[in-house]
C-alpha cells in the first residue's frame, strides 16, 4: 500500500479536476503494483500535525510505500523553530523506516522565486527554507530514505510547472512530482510504472483565473498571514550552522 503524508500539495491542491482535488497521489497511485492507497495529508498541516495524527493513522494501515511532503507550513509562522522540525521530521522518517516502509521526501525550491514575494522577505523565507532543506538532509541520510530536489528538477521554475496561486503545482507539476517519486520508489526495489507527464482532465488557466485568485483567495491569504510575514520584513535573517554529519542533529534556531 502507498501512503501519502503532509499538507496542501500532498492532498493535490493545484489540480482540480471534475469533483475536486486529485494532484500527484493518484497518479502515483495508478502506477504503483503495490495494491492500496491511502492519502491522509491536510491542507495547512505542519510537521506537528504528520508526526501526531497522521503518521499513526498511516501506520495501521501497514504500507510498503509513504511519501512525505510537508514544513513549508512551518517556515511561514512567526514561531519557526529547526529544532522543533528536526526533531518532528526525525520521528516521522525513523518511525515509517522501522516499519519497513519505502520513504519518499522532498528537499524544496525558492518559492519566493516562483511567487514573485518582495526582496526582503523572499531573502528571510529563502533562508528559512536553507535551514529546514540542512534538516531535510540530515535525516534522509540517518534512514536512509529517498528524497526529491525540487530545486533541481527539470522544469521546477517554470511558469506551466504552477497553479494559479504559484503555491502549489498544476498539473503538469503534480505529474513531474508522481513521475519523480515514481523513479525513486523504482530504485528501492518497488514495482512502479512509468507516469506520463501529458495533461488530461485538469483545469486550464485563463488570465481571469489569476485575477479572481489574487481578490478572492491571494489578498485574503496574505491578510491573514500578515501577523507572521509582515514583522519578518524587519528582521535580520540569522545564517544556521551547517549540520553535522549524519547522526548528529543540525543548528538550532528557534
Amino acid at each position: 500500500m502507498l501512503v501519502l503524508l503532509g499538507d496542501s500539495t500532498a492532498v493535490g491542491i493545484g489540480d482540480l479536476v471534475p469533483g475536486g482535488w486529485r494532484g500527484f497521489g493518484p497518479i502515483l497511485s495508478s502506477a504503483f503494483e503495490d495494491n492500496g492507497y491511502r492519502n491522509y495529508a491536510v491542507s495547512g498541516a505542519r510537521l506537528a500535525d504528520v508526526r501526531l495524527t497522521q503518521l499513526p493513522q498511516a501506520l495501521r494501515d501497514r504500507p510498503s510505500a509513504a511519501v512525505v511532503i510537508a514544513g513549508v507550513n512551518d517556515t511561514l509562522r512567526s514561531d519557526f523553530s529547526v529544532r522543533q522540525m528536526h526533531e518532528d521530521l526525525d520521528h516521522i522518517c525513523r518511525e515509517l523506516v522501522n516499519a519497513g516502509v519505502s520513504v519518499v521526501t522532498v528537499r524544496f525550491h525558492d518559492q519566493g522565486r516562483v511567487f514573485k514575494l518582495p526582496g526582503r522577505l523572499r531573502r528571510v523565507l529563502k533562508d528559512r527554507i536553507d535551514e529546514y532543506n540542512r534538516v531535510i538532509d540530515v535525516v534522509v541520510a540517518r534512514h536512509g530514505v529517498r528524497c526529491v530536489d525540487l530545486h533541481t528538477l527539470p522544469g521546477a521554475y517554470e511558469l506551466e510547472t504552477w497553479a494559479v496561486d504559484r503555491l502549489h503545482p498544476s498539473e503538469r507539476g503534480h505529474r513531474m512530482l508522481a513521475q519523480a517519486f515514481a523513479a525513486e520508489l523504482r530504485a528501492v526495489g518497488h514495482a512502479v510504472g512509468e507516469v506520463s507527464l501529458e495533461c488530461s482532465g485538469g483545469r486550464e488557466l485563463t488570465v481571469w483565473h489569476h485575477v479572481a485568485w489574487l481578490l478572492v483567495k491571494g489578498i485574503p491569504w496574505l491578510w491573514r498571514r500578515g501577523a507572521d510575514l509582515v514583522p519578518l520584513l524587519w528582521s535580520d535573517a540569522i545564517p544556521a550552522e551547517a549540520p553535522g554529519p549524519a547522526g548528529h542533529a543540525p543548528a538550532v534556531r528557534s
